[in-house]
């Protein structure tokens, strides 16, 4: 399984950091916009965008919200990973427009800069931060350790593990019994249990090498894992044994190098992140698989404006998402699921 740049199809255009793509059994696609105040980018069947403005906020949501990881609900809500310079939180963005607080603190403290939310069947919602360091740039480093898992259920919000190198985005498999997440600067795929009192028996999956910074994680049908690297754009396939191949990849050999090599100095920094140097991606970061059979693979990035996709002859796993009532979204937009 092997994809070429050139193979790569375009949806959508004039995105604005369209870091995490969720696709929906509709043909909808969704995904950050992260113009002024924040929200949501919706692009439909036709390609058609939309764009779903915060109009209204309620008490304890910042002026402007900067979307990283997003997660759609039932009803065609969205909670939203508020990456702020120094603060974080979860938001949940209505159909209406309105935002309002879920949670801002961990453990009674202020929430750092929130990187993803995941909510599962049983109402909780798994949040990773990246790093406690500000600016964030200061982890970007091998021995980055700050990041941490939170948990909120019942109205409280606490760590469930700690230590992580970069804790980037996470995905519970399909019984809910294990967790997966991209440590991006230890570059490393690690898993935990997932017990009632949170999570336990934390193992590595697999380790990159150069050039690879794991960010987005997916799932394929076979059981496969499907991870997303920045800068090197590069999307690698994992093995329940841990075998790892690479699917896709689009960069620059003298970029990679000097990014390697800052990398390793201790010296990278955000001007690593913010250049892209390649044939046709943007620093991809995520990937969700939809279409009629799940088997097109959408990729989320940092830098483009629109969302590239490629065909996948392994269909992806259907989140629970993938089914959910949007009508009162649709509703806004004047369309139909």
């Amino acid at each position: 399984m092997y994809v070429t740049p050139e193979s790569l199809v375009s949806r959508g255009s004039g995105l604005i950091r369209p870091e995490c793509v969720i696709a929906h059994r509709s043909g909808w696609l969704f995904a950050p916009w992260c113009g002024e105040g924040g929200g949501i980018s919706a692009i439909s069947p036709t390609g058609a965008v939309h764009t779903h403005r915060v109009s209204r906020t309620g008490p304890g949501v910042p002026d402007a919200l900067f979307p990283n990881g997003i997660a759609l609900e039932d009803g065609g809500s969205f909670l939203i990973a508020h990456l702020g310079p120094e603060a974080g939180g979860i938001y949940r963005l209505a159909p209406d427009g309105t935002a309002t607080l879920v949670t801002d603190r961990v453990d009674g403290a202020p929430m750092p800069p929130a990187n993803f939310a995941m909510p599962d069947s049983r109402g909780r919602v798994w949040i990773t931060v990246s790093t406690t360091m500000i600016p964030r740039a200061l982890d970007y480093r091998p021995d980055a350790g700050s990041g941490f898992v939170a948990v909120h259920e019942n109205g409280r919000t606490r760590k469930v593990a700690d230590g992580l190198g970069y804790a980037n985005e996470c995905l519970l498999s399909v019984d809910e019994r294990t967790l997966w997440i991209n440590e991006t600067f230890a570059r490393r795929l690690t898993a935990f249990d997932v017990t009632e009192d949170g999570l336990a028996n934390r193992r590595t999956l697999a380790e990159f090498g150069p050039g690879t910074f794991p960010d987005g994680i997916a799932q394929m049908e076979d059981g496969s894992l499907l991870v997303v690297s920045i800068v090197s754009n590069r999307v690698l396939r994992v093995w329940p044994d841990g075998r790892v191949e690479t699917v896709l990849e689009d960069s620059d050999a003298d970029h990679l190098a000097t990014v390697e090599a800052a990398f390793q100095a201790g010296t990278m920094g955000r001007p690593h992140l913010d250049v892209a140097r390649s044939d046709r991606l943007r620093n991809i970061s995520n990937l969700a698989f939809g279409g009629p059979d799940l088997k097109t693979a959408y990729l989320g990035c940092l830098l483009g404006d629109t969302i590239e996709s490629f065909d996948s002859p392994v269909a992806g796993r259907a989140l629970p998402h993938w089914t959910h009532d949007i009508t009162p979204l649709l509703d806004i937009f004047g369309a139909s699921a």
